[in-house]
C-alpha cells in the first residue's frame, strides 16, 4: 500500500467515527487500525506502508515505545565485568544492569554522556561502559523506522468495551544525527540497559532505545498531516 492509498483509506476510517476495538487490551488499537486498513498482522521487519511503519496512539495515553535495539560493537567494557562492577540484584535475584540512563549519574554512578559525534554510558570514574557513534545510531533508526505514519485516536469506554475514533494521521520522516543528538540531550530518547549475569557470561536482551509517544514528532524533521 502506498502512502497515497493509505491516505484515501484513512479518510473513510476517520469519517466512520467511533468503532469498537477488535481486541481487548493495549494492542487493540493497533490491531483494529490494521484490520480496518486491510493490513495482515505480522511480526516482519518490513514496513507496513511503502517505506513507512504505522503506529496507532490513544490521545489520552503517553506510553514509552521501543524504537530499536542496538548493541553491535558498542561495548567498551566486557558486559559481565560491567554487571559485576555496576549492577544490582533484579527482581529474580540475579545480578544485572537494568537501568534507564539519565544525564545525571544514577545510584551506580552511571550516566548518559552526549557528545558531538557519539553517545555513551560512562561511570563517574571516567570509565566508558558502552558507546555508539551517532551516525551508526541514525542508520539503525532509519533502518527500523524509515518513516512513520502516526495515527491518533480518541477513545471511549462503552459497557466496558473500548471504542476508537481515528481522527488524525501524520507522516513523519527525515532523521539526522544532529536532530537525534538534541533529542538525547533533552532526554526525549531513553536508553535502557537490559542485561544480567548468567553463570560465566552476560545475558544481554539488547540495549533499548525508546521514546514516549508524545515525543515521537520531535524525532523527525518533517511532520505532515495526510
Amino acid at each position: 500500500m502506498t502512502v497515497a492509498e493509505f491516505s484515501e483509506r484513512f479518510k473513510k476510517i476517520k469519517a466512520t467515527g467511533y468503532v469498537p476495538s477488535l481486541r481487548h487490551g493495549p494492542t487493540g488499537i493497533g490491531y483494529t487500525l490494521e484490520t480496518l486498513l486491510g493490513i495482515s498482522e505480522n511480526n516482519d521487519a518490513i514496513p507496513d506502508i511503502d517505506g513507512a511503519e504505522v503506529k496507532a496512539h490513544r490521545s489520552n495515553a503517553n506510553n514509552p515505545i521501543t524504537l530499536f535495539t542496538f548493541n553491535s560493537k558498542a561495548w567498551k567494557t566486557e558486559p559481565l565485568d560491567a554487571i559485576k562492577n555496576y549492577g544490582s540484584l533484579d527482581r529474580n535475584g540475579r545480578q544485572g544492569l537494568y537501568y534507564t540512563m539519565s544525564l545525571k549519574p544514577n545510584s551506580a554512578g552511571l550516566f548518559l554522556d552526549v557528545q558531538e559525534k557519539e553517545i555513551a554510558v560512562r561511570h563517574i570514574s571516567g570509565k566508558t561502559v558502552v558507546a555508539w557513534e551517532l551516525e551508526a545510531i541514525t542508520k539503525r533508526f532509519i533502518q527500523k523506522l524509515p518513516a512513520l505514519i502516526y495515527v491518533t485516536a480518541f477513545t471511549e469506554l462503552r459497557d466496558a468495551k473500548e471504542y476508537f475514533h481515528f481522527y488524525r494521521a501524520q507522516l513523519m520522516k527525515d532523521v539526522t544525527p544532529e536532530l537525534l543528538r538534541n533529542q538525547f540531550k533533552q532526554e526525549n530518547i531513553l536508553v535502557d540497559l537490559r542485561l544480567h549475569e548468567k553463570g560465566t557470561m552476560a545475558r544481554n536482551h539488547g540495549t533499548g532505545f525508546r521514546a514516549y509517544e508524545s515525543h515521537l514528532p520531535s524525532l523527525f524533521r518533517l511532520v505532515l498531516d495526510i
